[in-house]
């Protein structure tokens, strides 16, 4: 924009100059022109009264006296002045056709006739060369190019000092809008420039105070329904140390400890405001294990045959370990909710060579239908639609096996710890 704006003021400020200063420079020509020719007419002027006389001295001393050359033929065929030998205009004069001004190479020639006392005719002649017509235009128009290139300069210069207090605010509006869209809410535009230009900025800012608004209240009901979540927890827990079977007493009330954690992570993260996102890692190996280890009672008590493949050593990934088992449970959960009892299912993990690793669940059911709803809160079974989202946030990339087809395959590729 700032460069579109100085061409248009540079092309209208030379349209202006053209228009103004291409006449003056026609003028100044003529003008020029106009003051030769009549100081040459002065001078034969005042020689013509001497030709009338017949005067022949006087004549001679006056016409050698002129700074203009000029020459005057006599009826007897002298010649006084400058020498030159009769040109046609003077020939036509003689003849009395009246004074001439005629266009030659040389110049301009100015021819007068004068009648002398006995009647016989005396041409007076002057060349006006074109050194004398152009006297002074040279100089005239390197000054009106030179006023033209400086006025141009000004007026560019001008036009780059009116874009740039254009520019600015609309530079600055935008990079409130990029901090904005980098999730800096408290970023705000300074409302300066022309009234439409503070118009927008105003707008911007309530717009940003607004959404700061809105995540604000939304954070507060995300933390307060998880925290409406921790009378049930408890409960649960103590329903759990009331179990007669020790074992499964831990394990129910290691499954209700661990959801009171998740719970409390959830409270942490959504009142924290504007902290940064720290991309903390974990042994995917060791997360894996935990979590297969969980589901296998329940695997054992649907009859269904469960196998794991893991590597046989750390697999460090850039993925939070409570984010990495809770995509690992929700891929599970799905497994037990769609397919029926004793169906068979597997998770692997294979690491990459250049960091990170594979995550991969299979079932022997039915697959995935053919009319599958991947969308985020969109579900075909009656479930929340939210189990392969929360999986896909964590990957970095995502893969499914082709829906309608026998056995469902759910691949996750985990991003390499930094």
């Amino acid at each position: 924009m700032r460069a579109r704006l100085t061409l248009l003021v540079a092309a209208t400020t030379v349209l202006m100059l053209l228009a103004f200063l291409v006449p003056l420079a026609v003028l100044i020509r003529q003008v020029a022109q106009d003051r030769a020719l009549s100081r040459a007419d002065d001078v034969v002027q005042s020689i013509v009264p001497l030709a009338a006389t017949g005067d022949t001295v006087a004549l001679r001393l006056t016409v050698e006296a002129q700074t203009v050359p000029v020459t005057v033929f006599l009826p007897d065929g002298d010649v006084l002045g400058a020498p030159a030998e009769p040109t046609a205009a003077v020939l036509l004069a003689a003849a009395r056709h009246g004074s001439l001004t005629v266009a030659t190479a040389a110049g301009r020639e100015l021819v007068v006739p004068v009648v002398g006392a006995g009647g016989a005719t005396v041409v007076i002649r002057t060349l006006v060369t074109e050194a004398e017509l152009t006297r002074g235009v040279t100089r005239a128009w390197a000054t009106l190019a030179a006023l033209g290139v400086t006025l141009v300069l000004l007026g560019l210069f001008v036009a780059d000092r009116l874009a740039r207090a254009i520019i600015r605010p609309i530079s600055e509006l935008s990079a409130v809008s990029h901090r904005l869209a980098g999730a800096e809410l408290t970023a705000r535009a300074e409302e300066s420039g022309p009234p439409e230009l503070r118009e927008v900025a105003g707008a911007l800012n309530h717009l940003a105070g607004r959404i700061q608004d809105l995540l604000a209240a939304e954070r507060e009901r995300v933390a307060d329904l998880s925290h409406r979540l921790r009378t049930p927890l408890t409960a649960l827990r103590l329903e759990a140390e009331s179990l007669r079977d020790p074992e499964e007493s831990a394990r129910v009330a290691a499954a209700a400890d661990q959801l009171a954690r998740a719970v409390t992570s959830v409270i942490q993260q959504t009142r924290r405001a504007d902290a940064p996102v720290r991309f903390a890692g974990c042994d995917a190996t060791a997360v894996v294990a935990a979590r297969v280890a969980f589901w296998a009672v329940l695997a054992e008590d649907t009859g269904r045959a469960l196998h794991q493949q893991l590597p046989s050593g750390p697999a460090p990934v850039a993925v939070p370990a409570d984010d990495l088992a809770a995509a690992l449970d929700a891929l599970l959960g799905n497994v037990f909710a769609h397919t029926p009892d004793g169906t068979a299912l597997s998770v692997s993990l294979a690491a990459l060579p250049e960091g990170g690793a594979v995550l991969t669940v299979a079932d022997d059911g039915p697959g995935f239908p053919a009319a599958l709803a991947t969308g985020r809160g969109a579900s075909g079974g009656g479930s929340t639609g939210l189990g392969l989202d929360i999986a896909r946030q964590v990957a970095a990339t995502f893969d499914l096996s082709p829906p309608g087809t026998p056995g469902a395959v759910i691949r996750l590729t985990l991003p390499a710890a930094a």
